[in-house]
C-alpha cells in the first residue's frame, strides 16, 4: 500500500530521502533524469502519471497537492511506492519552479527489451535516425502508439526518450510503446531476419507511404529535422517513400510525417480503436 507523508512548509525532509527525486529540476546539473545522471524516469501530470504506474517501469515516489494525490487514489491502492502530499507553494520550493499539473512521479528504468523478441510480435516498427530533439521524439512516441505502430527503434544520434521533455510531450506513451536501441547493423540485421520491408521517408522518395500497406511487416525509417537520413540509411532502404504534397512544400515536420506515414501503412492493432 501507498504510504502517504504530508509535507508542511517547514517540514521538509532533510537528504537523502526520496524526495531529493524532485529537487532542483531546473538546474541541469541536478537533474535526475538528464543523460549520465541517476537515470530515473520523471512523469508529469494526473495522466502521465497513471501511464507510468501501468508501465514496466517500477514507481520510486510522487509528490503533489492533495487533489491531484486524491485523482491517483485507485492506481496507489496496493503499490509499494511513497506519496509526498503537500501544497503548491511548497511544492514548487522543492522542485524549483511552479508546475501546474500538481503531480510529478518518479521511477527507476526497465531493463530494455530483447530487440529480436520485440520485432518477432511485432508488425509495424518506427526506425529514427538523428531525432536529437526531445519533443519531436515524444511527439512520435504518442503518435506511434496511437496509430498501430508496435515498437520504435533507435538508430545512432537520437536523444533518450525518457527525458522528462519527451515523457511529457508524449503523454506517458514513450513508457507503453516498446523500444530498443542500437547501431544500424544490428537493428537492420534483426529486421531483416524477421521479414521486414523497410521504407526510407526522403523527399526524394518515388513511391507513397500506402504502397507498403499491403506488406506484413514494415519498418519506416525517418531522420532528423533539416538533414533526414543519412546515406548509410537510404542504402539500407527497400524503397524511398516519398508523402504527397502540393508544389512549393518540401516537406513536413517529422512528428508529422511519422503519424501521415503511420496511418497510411496501417495495421491490426488499430482495429476497433476508438
Amino acid at each position: 500500500m501507498a504510504r502517504i507523508v504530508e509535507l508542511g512548509a517547514g517540514g521538509l525532509p532533510e537528504p537523502p530521502s526520496l524526495l531529493d527525486d524532485f529537487r532542483d529540476l531546473s538546474r541541469a546539473d541536478r537533474r535526475p533524469d538528464r543523460p549520465g545522471g541517476r537515470g530515473l524516469v520523471l512523469a508529469e501530470g494526473t495522466v502521465v502519471v497513471r501511464r507510468l504506474l501501468a508501465s514496466p517501469y517500477p514507481p520510486r515516489a510522487l509528490l503533489g497537492v492533495p487533489r491531484r494525490i486524491a485523482e491517483l487514489g485507485a492506481e496507489l491502492d496496493g503499490l509499494d511506492v511513497t506519496a509526498f502530499v503537500t501544497d503548491a507553494d511548497t511544492m514548487a520550493g522543492v522542485v524549483g519552479f511552479h508546475l501546474n499539473r500538481g503531480v510529478l512521479a518518479s521511477a527507476d528504468r526497465a531493463p530494455a527489451p530483447d530487440l529480436d523478441a520485440v520485432l518477432a510480435t511485432a508488425t509495424r516498427v518506427a526506425v529514427l535516425e538523428g531525432v536529437n530533439d526531445h519533443e519531436n521524439l515524444g511527439s512520435l512516441f504518442r503518435n506511434a502508439s496511437a496509430l498501430g505502430v508496435d515498437a520504435v527503434l533507435l538508430a545512432p544520434g537520437c536523444a533518450d526518450p525518457l527525458y522528462r521533455r519527451s515523457v511529457r510531450v508524449s503523454m506517458g506513451h514513450v513508457l507503453r510503446v516498446p523500444f530498443v536501441a542500437g547501431p544500424w547493423e544490428a537493428l537492420t540485421g534483426a529486421l531483416r531476419r524477421h521479414g521486414y520491408v523497410l521504407g526510407a521517408l526522403t523527399p526524394s522518395g518515388d513511391v507513397g507511404p500506402s504502397t507498403l500497406a499491403d506488406a506484413d511487416r514494415v519498418a519506416l525509417l525517418l531522420g532528423a529535422e533539416g538533414p533526414g537520413l543519412s546515406d548509410e540509411a537510404l542504402a539500407l532502404s527497400d524503397h524511398r517513400v516519398r508523402i504527397p504534397m502540393v508544389p512549393g512544400v518540401d516537406s513536413l515536420n517529422v512528428a508529422t510525417a511519422g503519424a501521415v506515414a503511420f496511418h497510411a501503412v496501417g495495421s491490426p492493432s488499430t482495429a476497433g480503436r476508438g
